[in-house]
C-alpha cells in the first residue's frame, strides 16, 4: 500500500526496512575511469567492483539478505544426505508454491541445463515469449532452436500496455501446429521478459498458455526467477489479481504449470536454483542429471547455509512490503530519466531501468553495439556499471553474420534493498549528462569474440578516440568534482 506524504513534492518511495550492515564504495576520478573501461576491453563484466561506484550490471546475487535470512545461515545442517536443510527448503517451496517434489540446482541456468538435457532433442523447438541467453545457448547447444512468441506490442519500446511480456496466443497455436506437438520440446513462460526491460506477463495470459499446451500435450515450464515483480505488476495492474493475496497467485501458476525453476540468486535474494512440480513424473525425468551435472539431490551444487538464506526468503517473497521496494524504485528512476527526455523503456519493469540506445544513439549501427558503447560511456561518466542488452548480447547465426537484437538496451538493474534515494537521483543526473553529451560517443570493434556467450568475458575497444573526448568534456564540465 502507498504511503503518501503531507507535502506532494516530497513524494518518493518509501523504504519498509532499515540498513544496518554498510559496505564502502569508492568513486575513482574520470581519468581512471577512463583508463579501468579500456583495460577490460570495454566491456562491465570485466570491470572490478572495487573500481566501480554503483554496480548496476545485474539483481542476481546481489540483493541485500534480510537479518532472518542471515541468522538462518548459522543453524545450516551440511549432512550430504537427508539433510534439515534440504527438508526446510522443501517445506518453504510447498508454502510458497504448493508443489511437493523439488529438484535443487546450483543456480538458474543449472536448472535450465537439466531441462534441456530431459527434454530437448535435435530438431525440436522451444516455444517462448522471449528467449534469454543462457536459456537459448543451452537449447541450441543440443540441436533445438528457440522460437520468440511474444506479442508485437512488446517490442514498443515506449507505450502503456501493463503486460508488454504477454504471449501472441494465436501465434503459440500455430507454431505448436505446425511443428507437430511432438517436435516441441516445451513452451516456456519468462515472468518479467528479461530482454525486452523486464516486462510482466498477465496472469490471464500465463494461464491462457498453459490451456494451450494442454490442449496439444506439450509441456508448460514457468522460469519463475522474476516472478515476485511480476506478482507485484498482476497487483498493481491486473484486476482480477488486485485482492489476490501473493500467496494464492503462486499457487495457480503452480497448480497450471507442469514445471516451475528459478534461480534463487534473484527469486529468495539468496544463491542456488530449483525445479519443482506437482508431477512426479517429470521430476523423475529429471532427476539422474542432479548428480550428474550438480550434487546429490539434497544440495545440487549448493552451499547449505544458501540453502537455509532461500527458505527464508521464499516465504518473504510473499511479503508485498518486501517485492515492492524493487519495482517502485526501478519506477522512480524511470520516471526522472523520462522527465529528462532520456529515451527508456515504458512502463518501467521489473530487474531495472532500460535505456533506450538505439534512439539515444541511432547513428551507431548495429555491429558498432550501441549499448555496449553507452554502457562504457555511462562508467566513464560515473562509475556506473550497466549491463550491455543488445545485439552484443547475442549469438552469431551460425554462418557467422551477426543477429541483431530486437532491442538495444542498456539495464541499469535496481538490486533489491541496495541503494539509497540519492543514488539513484546520482544515477538519473549521470545518464542525463551522458545523454546530453551522446554526440561524443562512437562505436565499438572486436579485439577478441568468443563463440559462445561473448558478452560474458569477450574484448572490445572504441573506435576512433571518443572516449578520450568524453572523459576531456566531463572534466570541462565538472571541474574538479569525481
Amino acid at each position: 500500500m502507498e504511503v503518501k506524504f503531507y507535502q506532494p513534492e516530497n513524494q518518493v518511495p518509501l523504504e519498509m526496512h532499515k540498513v544496518r550492515v554498510v559496505q564502502k564504495l569508492s568513486l575513482l576520478p574520470v581519468e581512471e575511469r577512463l583508463k579501468r573501461i579500456q583495460q577490460a576491453g570495454n566491456n562491465t563484466f570485466l570491470l572490478q567492483n572495487k573500481d566501480v561506484y554503483m554496480d548496476m550490471i545485474t539483481d542476481s546475487g546481489v540483493n541485500a539478505m534480510s537479518d532472518e535470512q542471515v541468522a538462518a545461515m548459522s543453524i545450516a545442517d551440511d549432512a550430504y544426505a537427508g539433510s534439515e536443510t534440504f527438508n526446510r527448503v522443501k517445506a518453504a517451496i510447498k508454502q510458497v508454491f504448493g508443489t511437493d517434489y523439488v529438484l535443487p540446482a546450483h543456480q538458474g541456468r543449472a536448472a535450465e541445463n537439466i531441462l534441456a538435457e530431459a527434454y530437448v532433442k535435435p530438431g525440436m523447438v522451444a516455444l517462448m515469449n522471449f528467449h534469454f541467453t543462457t536459456t537459448k545457448a543451452h537449447i541450441t547447444r543440443l540441436g533445438g532452436e528457440v522460437v520468440e512468441l511474444v506479442d508485437k506490442k512488446g517490442l514498443i519500446p515506449q507505450s502503456k500496455d501493463p503486460f508488454k511480456g504477454n504471449f501472441n496466443l494465436r501465434a503459440l497455436k500455430k507454431a505448436i501446429e505446425t511443428y507437430g506437438p511432438e517436435k516441441v520440446a516445451f513452451v516456456r513462460v519468462e515472468a518479467g521478459t528479461n530482454l525486452i526491460g523486464g516486462q510482466p506477463v498477465s496472469l490471464e495470459n500465463m494461464l491462457a498458455v498453459s490451456d494451450i499446451c494442454h490442449d496439444y500435450g506439450v509441456k508448460s515450464v514457468l522460469d519463475a526467477s522474476l516472478l515476485q515483480d511480476n506478482v507485484y505488476f498482476m497487483k498493481m495492474r491486473e484486476a482480477q489479481c488486485k485482492y489476490m493475496s501473493t500467496r494464492e497467485i503462486y499457487h495457480i501458476l503452480a497448480n497450471k504449470m507442469d514445471i516451475i525453476y528459478f534461480s534463487g540468486r534473484k527469486l529468495g535474494f539468496s544463491r542456488g536454483g530449483i525445479i519443482t512440480s506437482h508431477n512426479k513424473k517429470y521430476i523423475n525425468e529429471m532427476m539422474g542429471f542432479v548428480p550428474l551435472y550438480e550434487g546429490f539431490l539434497t544440495y545440487g551444487g549448493m552451499e547449505v547455509r544458501s540453502m537455509e538464506a532461500m527458505a527464508v526468503g521464499l516465504l518473504e517473497s510473499l511479503d508485498m512490503e518486501y517485492i515492492s521496494q524493487g519495482p517502485e524504485f526501478i519506477a522512480y528512476l524511470v520516471n526522472e530519466l523520462d522527465q529528462y527526455g532520456v529515451p527508456v523503456i515504458k512502463p518501467a519493469g521489473g530487474l531495472g531501468a532500460h535505456l533506450n540506445c538505439s534512439e539515444i544513439l541511432p547513428d551507431i549501427p548495429h555491429d558498432q553495439y550501441p549499448a555496449a558503447a553507452l554502457a562504457a560511456a555511462l562508467y566513464i561518466a560515473g562509475g556506473i556499471r550497466g549491463m550491455e542488452r543488445g545485439t552484443l548480447s547475442e549469438q552469431r547465426e551460425p554462418d557467422g553474420t551477426e543477429r541483431f537484437a530486437e532491442l538495444e538496451l542498456l539495464r541499469l538493474a535496481m538490486p533489491r534493498r541496495v541503494f539509497t534515494l540519492s543514488q539513484v537521483k546520482y544515477c538519473a543526473d549521470r545518464v542525463k549528462w551522458t545523454y546530453d553529451n551522446r554526440h561524443l560517443i562512437g562505436g565499438l570493434e572486436w579485439v577478441e569474440e568468443p563463440k559462445v556467450l561473448r558478452f560474458f568475458f569477450g574484448r572490445l575497444k572504441e573506435i576512433g578516440y571518443w572516449q578520450e573526448d568524453l572523459a576531456a568534456k566531463f572534466r570541462q564540465d565538472f571541474g574538479d568534482s569525481l
